[in-house]
């Protein structure tokens, strides 16, 4: 398998949450070929701001190593990590960082934030940027549009309905 056909997998896990109703960005993590865990945004789902794709996908490949460390593994992702995720990267020692599309609001590689690749830092993962560009960019305009074709007051709603447990 080569970049393309991971990214694939990244975009697949995209879909789930696109039809899921969550933003759709979907993460997988690679290590020597083998793919290692994948995931997409549930946050919206269980309510908890952690539960981006990148950051599940980095628990369950921690769990799979026994070991916070990620050292030689490659993460996939649809979209340019926040700065929150951005930080689990740096800590979780992930060699490279494959992304899809830039995030123009929130993107921490560069785009908005330099997070990553930020040589203060004491871990430094390569990036690259543009693997299925199109494809990543497309599926989240799709959402995004789609939502606000539902709702024309979107803006600072989505939260109205829910709970607050204080």
């Amino acid at each position: 398998m080569d970049k393309h056909d991971y990214m694939k997998l990244a975009l697949a896990k995209a879909e789930e949450a696109f039809k899921s109703g969550e933003i759709p960005v979907g993460a997988v993590i690679v290590k020597d070929g083998e793919v290692i865990s994948s995931s997409h945004n549930t946050n919206r789902l269980e309510r908890n701001p952690l539960k981006h794709a990148e950051m599940t996908a980095i628990e369950t490949a921690s769990r799979h190593f026994m070991n916070e460390r990620l050292d030689g593994c490659d993460l996939y992702v649809t979209k340019e990590p926040c700065a929150m995720c951005a930080g689990a990267i740096i800590h979780s020692r992930l060699r490279k960082v494959i992304i899809g599309a830039k995030d123009i609001k929130y993107g921490a590689c560069g785009t908005v934030l330099s997070v990553l690749g930020n040589s203060r830092l004491n871990h430094v993962p390569e990036i690259e940027f543009g693997v299925m560009e199109d494809d990543a960019s497309q599926i989240l305009k799709m959402f995004f549009k789609d939502k606000r074709g539902r709702d024309p007051g979107h803006k600072n709603k989505s939260h109205e309905n829910i709970p607050c447990d204080r």
